[in-house]
């Protein structure tokens, strides 16, 4: 019944969360915070054997299969909540993007106004509040068109909803070299003088910028391989992604089950010193392009093949190794019949990032013809069932004595290889 009434709350409205202001993220993140804390509740009780009804307590296949079933009720109304929460955070995004970029322009004002103290306001420091207020322009603009996909955060959110460390990293180079190429447009506006123009086009020459142009066409090489690469790894089956409800900071430096990755950390790290370097570069020499030196530049470029083999490394199709009968302690071995348990073993079988309930209980296992759901074992704190490396569900009824094929399909919709089993009467 409780689930019932949560279900029909959320259906109600998106957010649902004790607000009624319609658009409001507070009520979604209420409701999604609400919601976690009833099933955590559920599901301890159930691991403490409390809650069961009577008809179904006798039985511990009857009773494992209604704890089953109530939890992924209750976890199919968490995962609702969580992609409201989710879609509210992104549009509320738009704006705290646009005032980040535009607290940027008041701090680079600040730093050029106490510079200036002494040495007094030069048309290079003109000319880099202009392309700052220029740049800033065009980020609130994208920011107000893509509002509804997290303002300026959207071409750095990938299909998976999370943060690609790929593409933010190329991002950030895109933005800092258009940034210097407006100083110094803005500075050849301004010169008056034709030897003065002549420096400022000759700071465009290949050889003063070559580090930062090659670098910047590495990293936005990489953005696109990575893409192309992980696209046809997940079609293939031969890695497993599942969409998060939104994007995290820390999904720059972790992967998709929110574990730090050295290839991610350390290719934002290097990359973030680089740009560090080039941007002091630019304020101490705003009459070219920042001269990048090749050592940095070769740095960054082993950074970012590392990356890259990184990702070629992650992932892989779950297995299985063995299938046996699952028995308590003190049970007689025997052949496998239809409506023992069997239990599962392998490897890879939750997909990263799909450790919550909602995720697990769509995890199928086919023996013979007959798809069989997992059932969700709740302990404190998570489940024992199904894990990475074991699961455990019965032999349907349907499934005819003789050999039989057990296949894994995970919550990513992968498939495991075919093990073959022996049934009896």
């Amino acid at each position: 019944m409780a689930v019932q009434e949560a279900r029909q709350s959320v259906e109600a409205g998106a957010h649902g969360g004790g607000c009624t202001c319609g658009d409001c993220p507070h009520g979604a993140r209420a409701g999604h915070r609400r919601a976690v804390a009833e099933f955590v509740l559920k599901r301890d009780e159930f691991a403490a054997g409390q809650g069961l009804p009577a008809a179904v307590a006798h039985s511990a296949s009857a009773s494992r299969q209604w704890v089953s079933e109530e939890l992924t009720q209750s976890a199919e109304v968490v995962a609702e909540r969580g992609r409201a929460e989710g879609e509210a955070w992104l549009a509320r995004m738009w704006s705290r993007t646009a005032c980040t970029v535009w607290a940027g322009v008041v701090l680079l004002l600040l730093v050029q106004a106490l510079t200036a103290i002494g040495a007094g306001w030069t048309s290079a420091r003109t000319a880099g509040l202009l392309a700052a207020l220029l740049t800033a322009g065009a980020l609130t603009a994208a920011s107000w068109f893509h509002r509804a996909r997290g303002g300026a955060l959207a071409p750095v959110i990938g299909e998976d909803n999370r943060l690609s460390t790929s593409r933010a990293v190329a991002v950030a180079w895109v933005l800092f070299v258009a940034y210097a190429v407006l100083v110094l447009v803005g500075r050849l506006a301004a010169a008056s003088d034709p030897a003065e123009r002549d420096t400022l086009i000759s700071g465009f020459d290949l050889d003063r910028g070559a580090g930062v142009v090659t670098v910047l066409a590495v990293v936005c090489a990489i953005a696109v391989l990575v893409r192309r690469v992980v696209g046809l790894r997940v079609l293939g089956q031969r890695l497993q992604k599942v969409r998060a409800d939104r994007p995290r900071a820390a999904d720059l430096l972790t992967d998709d089950a929110g574990r730090g990755t050295f290839a991610d950390i350390q290719y934002v790290v290097i990359s973030t010193v680089a740009l560090l370097f080039a941007a002091v570069r630019l304020a101490r020499r705003p009459d070219q392009l920042p001269d990048l030196p090749w050592g940095l530049a070769v740095v960054v470029l082993i950074s970012a093949a590392t990356y890259v083999a990184g990702k070629y490394a992650e992932g892989g199709r779950p297995v299985i190794l063995s299938v046996v009968r699952a028995r308590e302690a003190g049970d007689l071995d025997a052949p496998i019949r239809t409506g023992d348990d069997i239990e599962i073993r392998g490897a890879g079988f939750v997909p990263p990032g799909a450790q919550g309930a909602e995720r697990l209980s769509r995890m199928t296992v086919r023996v013979g013809t007959v798809h069989v759901h997992v059932p969700l074992v709740p302990v404190n704190g998570g489940f024992s069932n199904p894990t990475d490396a074991v699961l455990t569900v019965p032999v349907p009824a349907d499934v005819e004595p003789g050999r039989v094929e057990v296949q894994v399909v995970t919550a990513a919709g992968v498939e495991t290889n075919r093990y073959g089993i022996d049934v009896t009467d």
